[in-house]
């Protein structure tokens, strides 16, 4: 080392890091795994900005705890104080201090996703980007945090500080995996494969900003002839006009990159198709084309045909194995989502479109069904309006009614609804309604009118919930008081 350059203090930092690899990699062939490590985090400390201190002390820490992918025993009993020392160090800006503090965490457990995210962000802030990269990288491995979006977010953008677009844009295809309708990072891709493209031009050495926004937009222009030519590729480039219909809009859209009616027509191909990953992409494109709200409505619904057509996947899976439990709970979470989803498309869509009952019903049954009953009934009581709505609507508040204990409206929205109900063409509603009516009788101890709507129940389903048990009680005169289980209704 020939010290050229750097400070004799620093000549000394850099000439007792050197003893310290030297010492360390006599300690690892020797299995004494301790002092190895010991070496390596001196080393570090003289030298943070040398990529391979920091993965030679890794490696040690791991071979110290036998690849056991948990690190110290009671590991987590030892980390509580590290945790808030980096917290405030983070809170301080004192990146220094993160830096040490996560090193020495990792040093317990060098397999924690969040401690290397921790290194990750310091090293980022103090201009390590390799090293930064490399803690990234071990946060989001198969031994750390995989699935964790904001690691992988950070990662991608380490990635294109340094200029790595590629990899960048694979990270974040990881995080839409996940995360399918994060519309952040699809706009972030899309970004990002222009200022590749602008890249590989040579385009950041423009002279001026009238040079660098043309620069851009040719970019642009270019990205999605070069995304729809990659899509052609994959089904032959040879086909001619009238051999595919793909192929033909795609040669369209790659004539005319401006004209947004030729990608709506190759998305709405693919959707037919069920090509729903395909036909969002180009809505996308479409919709950074034009701008319009119509078009954002349209890649909306096929973002959640593609969450719903996930939920069916994941009950299939969850049905070939019942006592698989990490099945359900996916599909519990998947189901979660959509419901989320849905709730937060339909509400842009009712504040644009206010007179539409129909949406402020689909928006009203969502709200139930997460038991947000106090934002579904104004929905429901304006969606009452629609006559062609109005029977369902009338069940659906006199439910909304009973979840708020509020029985005597309950009672009639029921009856009002049941007036314009019959068990033929709308079997579903009907029943419900003279369930709750029946269980509301019971309450009020009016046996004779329970007895009437129960009957009507077992007339056309005699399967239907309780209601034969809750029947042949009245018939004989068991007159216990029963509260009414909405848990238990709900399931209709």
């Amino acid at each position: 080392m020939s010290g050229a350059g750097y400070s004799p203090e620093e000549q000394r930092k850099r000439k007792l890091a050197s003893d310290c690899l030297k010492r360390a990699t006599e300690a690892l062939a020797k299995g004494n795994w301790d002092y190895a490590v010991e070496m390596f985090m001196t080393a570090v400390k003289m030298v943070p900005d040398n990529l391979m201190y920091r993965q030679s002390l890794r490696g040690s820490e791991r071979k110290k705890y036998k690849d056991n992918k948990t690190g110290a025993s009671m590991a987590f009993l030892k980390l509580s104080s590290l945790r808030s020392r980096i917290k405030k160090a983070r809170s301080a800006k004192n990146w220094v201090d993160m830096d040490l503090a996560a090193e020495e965490a990792l040093a317990i457990n060098p397999w924690d996703g969040q401690f290397n995210a921790d290194l990750g962000e310091a090293t980022r802030e103090r201009g390590f980007l390799e090293i930064a990269s490399f803690a990234y990288e071990q946060a989001t491995g198969p031994d750390g945090a995989p699935t964790n979006k904001d690691f992988l977010i950070a990662l991608a953008e380490v990635y294109e500080m340094r200029k790595n677009f590629t990899a960048a844009i694979s990270v974040l295809d990881r995080v839409m995996a996940i995360d399918p309708l994060n519309g952040a990072v699809r706009s972030k891709i899309q970004s990002l494969g222009a200022d590749m493209t602008i890249h590989k031009a040579g385009y950041d050495d423009a002279k001026s900003t009238h040079e660098v926004r043309e620069d851009k937009q040719q970019a642009i222009k270019q990205g999605y002839e070069e995304s729809v030519k990659g899509d052609v590729k994959t089904n032959k480039e040879v086909l001619g006009p009238g051999e595919s219909v793909e192929a033909d809009l795609q040669r369209m859209v790659r004539k005319e990159p401006a004209n947004v009616a030729h990608y709506q027509k190759l998305a709405d191909y693919y959707r037919r198709e069920g090509k729903l990953e395909e036909s969002a992409k180009t809505y996308k494109l479409a919709l950074d084309v034009s701008g319009d709200a119509n078009i954002r409505e349209q890649m909306e619904d096929v973002e959640l045909d593609m969450v719903r057509r996930n939920v069916n996947f994941a009950k299939e899976a969850a049905a070939r194995d019942p006592n698989d439990e990490q099945s359900r709970a996916i599909v519990v979470e998947l189901a979660n989502e959509l419901l989320s989803q849905e709730i937060e498309v339909f509400s842009r869509r009712v504040d644009r479109y206010p007179n539409d009952l129909k949406l402020k019903h689909e928006l009203a049954k969502r709200f139930m069904r997460c038991k947000k009953h106090d934002k579904a009934i104004p929905l429901l009581q304006a969606a009452s309006k629609d006559v062609r709505l109005e029977a369902q609507v009338l069940a659906s508040l006199g439910t909304c009614f009973l979840a708020k204990k509020q029985n005597n409206l309950a009672k009639r929205q029921f009856e009002k609804a049941l007036e314009k109900l019959n068990s033929t063409e709308s079997p579903i509603p009907y029943k419900e309604c003279c369930y709750y009516l029946g269980r509301l009788a019971e309450e009020a101890n009016d046996n004779k009118s329970a007895e009437q709507y129960y009957s009507d129940i077992l007339a056309i389903d005699y399967d239907y919930k309780d209601v034969a048990k809750r029947l042949e009680e009245i018939q004989g005169g068991d007159e216990e008081s029963n509260q009414i289980d909405m848990d238990h209704g709900e399931d209709a």
